[in-house]
């Protein structure tokens, strides 16, 4: 039995220096350690070693596990280091790296950066609510009845449990006045979705943000002082805003509003939409919350929208809407 353990270690240490490779050496290891290897078949034989022998024999045994273990881990860490020195052959490590390219923050987030922080500066808080939407809190709770045709299958999409990509983050205000009491001053940047044709102007994913303050006494007023701000905050002081009469189900009254600036080519330009929170919307909510927190009577509120991607178009001069998600660095770059 000695000797066949002698014999196998000269054999080991023979065939492992003659390993040149990751590859030869993980054969040499299954030859030797694995479940029909050499190694656990000599150690078989120790059944029939006598009892006196036992100790010194299966020492040696011990002896022979670790030393053919050893040789192979250096016979690797040898093969390896050959490897690297082979890979930085010819490289002069002294000369200057190239530095990474930095990058930057993308048009999109920009814009809805700065729009949060003036909308902070007037007391709004960020809200957010699922991209995924049940028909009550997307349409409505919104007044929005059945037959409109927003909730047409061709202009939105529906998912096979009757549930919708929201169109609008307006859900968000409704899920927030479900939960919360009067006053209540929130904006709500997100994705919305809709089954517009992809081209120059339209995607069928983009970004809105929308607002809503309510309280009492909350006026028309309120609303045209707010976003009169915001517009000029971010298009500059000289920025001319008018409110045209429109219809939202939503809102009553409705208004669309325009900017012109000089930055613009003295242009009027239609930016958002915004109004009166409809009684309809409060009545809502107060059957939903089984209580009357948005009784139309004591509380007033206004609401507004605008899709970020178009602002930014605007205020970048970018010609074509998908530019912001084609991932085009020698877009990206310009900003």
């Amino acid at each position: 039995m000695e000797s066949q353990i002698e014999a196998l270690r000269c054999e080991a240490i023979a065939a492992i220096e003659q390993a040149s490779d990751a590859d030869a050496l993980e054969s040499l290891r299954v030859r030797y350690f694995g479940r029909a290897g050499a190694v656990p078949l000599l150690s078989e034989g120790m059944r029939t070693v006598s009892k006196d022998d036992k100790p010194r024999i299966g020492k040696a045994l011990n002896e022979l596990r670790m030393s053919v273990q050893g040789l192979l881990d250096e016979r690797m860490a040898a093969i390896t280091a050959e490897a690297d020195s082979a890979a930085l052959a010819g490289i002069d490590a002294s000369l200057p790296g190239f530095p990474p390219p930095r990058g930057s923050i993308h048009p999109l987030t920009q814009l809805m950066d700065r729009a949060v922080r003036i909308f902070r500066r007037l007391g709004f808080s960020l809200a957010d609510g699922p991209d995924i939407e049940t028909e009550w809190h997307c349409f409505d709770a919104l007044n929005t009845p059945e037959h409109h045709p927003a909730r047409n299958d061709a202009d939105t999409f529906y998912l096979p449990d009757g549930r919708l990509l929201r169109t609008h983050t307006s859900s968000v205000q409704i899920r927030v006045m479900e939960t919360e009491l009067p006053p209540i001053r929130i904006i709500a940047p997100g994705a919305a979705y809709r089954r517009d044709e992809v081209d120059a102007t339209h995607l069928a994913q983009f970004t809105q943000l929308e607002g809503l303050c309510v309280g009492p006494d909350i006026s028309l007023g309120d609303l045209k002082g707010t976003l009169e701000f915001f517009f000029r905050e971010l298009f500059g002081d000289d920025t001319d805003i008018r409110f045209r009469p429109h219809f939202f189900p939503f809102t009553e009254p409705s208004f669309e509003i325009d900017i012109r600036t000089a930055a613009l080519g003295n242009r009027w330009m239609e930016l958002a939409g915004c109004g009166m929170v409809d009684p309809a919307v409060f009545q809502q909510i107060n059957d939903r919350r089984r209580d009357f927190a948005y009784d139309p009577e004591c509380v007033s509120g206004f609401a507004f929208g605008f899709g970020l991607d178009r602002l930014a178009m605007n205020l970048t001069g970018i010609s074509d809407i998908r530019m912001l998600v084609e991932n085009d660095l020698r877009f990206l770059k310009q900003f």
